[in-house]
């Protein structure tokens, strides 16, 4: 059995097709899907609780993206009243595309933080181009106890600082790319119960699959890919990444 801990099947792409895709996901061993809120406009959030509310197997999160950190974190609040959301996020910090003012960023993925602490749910961090300043509002912040680092993307560098944090580390089809030599030998040394796989559909598809939208139904081949990585029976990091995914989240049996 699979999670993919990270995707936005709530979005357009998917308009009117998430029960297809959520039975594709289910037929490749996919049990289970995390619709991750935060990355558009307010109703990305919204969509994502609502997706949640309607498919037993389905959780969300909800957070306030760095792309639109100038709306105001106080916009999502009264969402994570909603059982089914299990984290807050995705947040961060995003220097590639500058969508919002990087002080806004700043504050923005500070007060999330907080927020993570207050409600004890777990962090789910968006972080590109912007290492040094995501480690920075941790330390000041803290890390809360389960703090992912969706969509990893750093070598064992930046793995061994989140790792230091006790953060989770998730792979997502970026780790199939023959080229990622520097994010499969994070993923070597990434401890089984660090360990998260995600698709982070509609984006990153993974090899074999390149210029198609992704989908959770492709969580077997990342998961593959780790394992290959870290030079073990696929069916261990399968087994590994249910066990760590349920507890972090705490998702029900």
């Amino acid at each position: 059995m699979l999670i993919d801990s990270h995707a936005h099947i709530q979005g357009k792409e998917y308009a009117g097709e998430a029960e297809a895709v959520i039975e594709r996901a289910r037929a490749a061993g996919v049990e289970k899907i995390i619709a991750v809120g935060g990355a558009g406009d307010m109703s990305n959030n919204t969509e994502a609780v609502a997706l949640a509310d309607s498919f037993p197997n389905i959780y969300a999160t909800v957070g306030m993206h760095p792309h639109d950190a100038k709306d105001g974190v106080a916009t999502i609040t009264d969402l994570f009243g909603d059982r089914k959301v299990v984290a807050v996020g995705e947040c961060g910090l995003d220097y590639y595309y500058d969508n919002s003012p990087r002080d806004v960023q700043r504050a923005a993925f500070a007060e999330q933080i907080g927020l993570a602490h207050r409600l004890a749910l777990p962090l789910v961090i968006h972080t590109r181009d912007a290492w040094d300043d995501t480690f920075d509002i941790l330390r000041a912040e803290g890390a809360p106890p389960q703090t992912i680092f969706h969509c990893f993307t750093g070598g064992p560098e930046q793995a061994r600082t989140c790792l230091d944090f006790g953060a989770f580390l998730s792979f997502s089809g970026i780790v199939t790319f023959p080229t990622a030599t520097d994010l499969q030998d994070a993923a070597s040394m990434c401890p089984l119960d660090r360990l998260l796989v995600e698709t982070d559909a509609p984006f990153l598809t993974p090899v074999p699959h390149r210029g198609r939208p992704n989908t959770p139904a492709y969580i077997p081949l990342i998961g593959a890919a780790v394992a290959a990585a870290k030079d073990l029976p696929v069916e261990r990091i399968e087994q590994a990444t249910w066990e760590t995914t349920e507890r972090l989240f705490r998702l029900p049996e």
